[in-house]
Parts: C-alpha cells; sequence; structure tokens
C-alpha cells in the first residue's frame, strides 16, 4: 500500500479494522450520503454525458471525469444516475477524498481489486465489475496523463 496515495492507503487501513458486515454497510451508506460534495459541477458537465466518461459494466449508470490542476494533479467528480447507486456513490467519494490532488504515479498504480478491500469479498461479481470500473476510469484518467507528459 505503500504506492498508494496516502490518503487513500489511510482509507483502506480504516476499512481494515471494521470487523462486521453490518458495521462496513453503515459506513459505506455514510460515505454515499457526501456525494453531492463529488459530484460534477454543471460548468463540467451536464447531462446527457459524453458516453466517453461512462464507466463500462457499472449497473449505477456512474460518470468520471478528470480536471488538470495547475500543479499537473488532477481533481476527480463523478456522477451517478441509478439513486439506488449506493456502493458507487461511495466509492466515488472514497476515491474523491483520496486520490484528488495526488502525484499521478501513485493514482496510476492504484489496483481495481481494492473494491473488495472496501466492501468485503462477498460482493457480487455485476457491483464489483462496475465498482472496479470506476477505479480503472480514475486510473486511465492519470495514466493518460503521465503518456502526454
Amino acid at each position: 500500500m505503500s504506492s498508494y496515495p496516502e490518503k487513500l492507503a489511510q482509507v483502506l487501513e480504516d476499512f481494515s479494522l471494521i470487523t462486521t458486515r453490518a458495521e462496513r454497510q453503515a459506513y459505506l451508506i455514510e460515505l454515499a450520503d457526501q456525494f453531492s460534495r463529488v459530484k460534477v459541477a454543471p460548468a463540467v458537465a451536464q447531462p446527457p454525458y459524453d458516453e466517453a466518461h461512462r464507466v463500462p459494466a457499472c449497473e449505477s449508470d456512474a460518470y468520471v471525469w478528470a480536471q488538470e490542476n495547475p500543479d499537473g494533479t488532477l481533481t476527480y467528480a463523478f456522477d451517478v444516475l441509478n439513486p439506488q447507486g449506493l456502493s458507487a456513490m461511495a466509492v466515488a467519494v472514497v476515491l474523491a477524498d483520496s486520490v484528488n490532488g495526488a502525484p499521478l504515479e501513485q493514482v496510476a498504480s492504484i489496483p481495481s481489486d481494492i473494491v473488495f478491500d472496501l466492501f468485503g469479498k462477498d460482493i457480487s461479481m455485476g457491483k464489483g465489475q462496475g465498482l472496479m470500473g470506476i477505479v480503472n476510469m480514475v486510473v486511465y484518467e492519470a495514466k493518460k496523463r503521465l503518456k502526454q507528459a
């Protein structure tokens, strides 16, 4: 985890201390309730969104945008069109809080399977694929900027 952005490593450590499924679910719902903080601003994008920002395989119709900061890092914004997409909203909050402004090299090295560290090993295959897709979109944007540099 040392190559992860510092804030993400801390979040993953916090999740490792959660011992019950009910506690994990409650914490993820609490995170999803904060989604409005990371939702894409109308100045960045408005529905209907460009399909290039749609997360493949996400049942919650999630979208990801990356905006460049003056220092070369990225700030990510998200939308989740399915109001029942609490898991997608929670992962968006975790990612925005932990990778916005982080070094691109660290963001580019995040494996998609961190989803299992957040949600547990027993999430459904469909949900897992969608959530990993959100992580992969964030990683892709960092890798794309690294290639351009």
